[in-house]
């Protein structure tokens, strides 16, 4: 279950303090099925799976949980094409067209009647809460699915204050200023794929599997463009792109990291999550480390105690 892409938050010492009942809140929380008429639910489910009621699952300072959602799937034209009939039946019976009121309350009924018999979509999102250093992780890029998630905690344990992450440093001025020079902070090394943009005209350049110190990448650098995405690796451990808005995507762990898991042998699935979040845990412990350095990047009681 390593994670793929990820969402960030921190919070403060005071926060993580508040989480010492955090199974118990989850539990009050649970996802429940979509009932006939609801569009949507959100609860929390088991990250072992369904034949599992454990909803967190905790290795050293890190707690592993999962955000479940049932969604009904209801295609518009489906909708559209229900209604027409209904107003066509409406106005003949009626010998005028069917006026904005009657027509929004067809549309309520087209709802009504079509909801319960509608597919349902199962949706997971895996999130862990490092209290150690404050970090929220999401295995998300879409900042709509990480709000969804921050939402649910908030619900659940009455209130969370994580907040956004706020950099120091400008991480586009930052990264395109790693890939017009070459110098990298110590640990990183250039990936094989960027996206550069001209702020101004709008341009954009994609690369992929492409030799980033090239002359051609360059070129464009100096034409004005800037990065708003950087395929980077860590340490041979770990490679990414890493964008503008310092979400991390399409994260893979290396081969060294994958030998390691490899050679520990493990008799059922939960063994396998078990190993598997205790070692990503580990893994990204270090680069988050060195992600707080590089674009200066503050827990938040650090950053008020400093501005005091």
């Amino acid at each position: 279950m390593f994670f793929r892409n990820l969402t960030l938050f921190r919070f403060s010492p005071a926060v993580a303090g508040m989480l010492k009942d955090f199974d118990a809140a989850l539990a009050e929380h649970a996802l429940r099925p979509c009932g006939p008429l609801e569009t949507v639910t959100r609860g929390f489910v088991s990250p072992f799976g369904p034949d599992s009621e454990a909803l967190a699952h905790t290795v050293g300072k890190a707690t592993l949980f999962t955000l479940g959602a049932e969604e009904k799937l209801l295609p518009a034209a489906v909708v559209n094409a229900e209604l027409a009939k209904r107003l066509r039946k409406e106005a003949g019976r009626r010998g005028r067209p069917v006026g904005g009121r009657q027509r929004r309350a067809l549309r309520a009924e087209v709802l009504d009647s079509l909801l319960p018999q509608a597919f349902i979509r199962p949706s997971r999102l895996n999130a862990y809460l490092d209290t150690k250093n404050g970090w929220l992780v999401l295995d998300t890029a879409s900042r709509k699915a990480a709000e969804a998630v921050l939402a649910a905690l908030r619900e659940a344990l009455g209130s969370f204050p994580a907040q956004p992450l706020t950099a120091a440093e400008t991480p586009r001025a930052l990264m395109t200023d790693w890939l017009a020079h070459g110098k990298l902070p110590g640990g990183l090394a250039l990936g094989d794929e960027c996206e550069l943009r001209d702020p101004a005209g709008g341009a954009v350049i994609r690369c992929r599997r492409q030799e980033l110190e090239s002359a051609e990448v360059r070129a464009h650098l100096k034409r004005g463009k800037q990065v708003f995405q950087l395929g980077l690796q860590f340490e041979d451990r770990a490679s990414f792109l890493l964008g503008d808005d310092l979400v991390i995507r399409k994260l893979r762990f290396l081969d060294v990291v994958q030998d390691v898991l490899d050679a520990d042998g493990r008799d059922s699935a939960e063994a396998e999550l078990d190993a598997r979040f205790a070692l990503m845990t580990l893994e990204l412990e270090r680069l988050l480390l060195e992600f707080e350095k590089w674009f200066g990047l503050e827990r938040p009681d650090e950053a008020s105690k400093k501005a005091a």
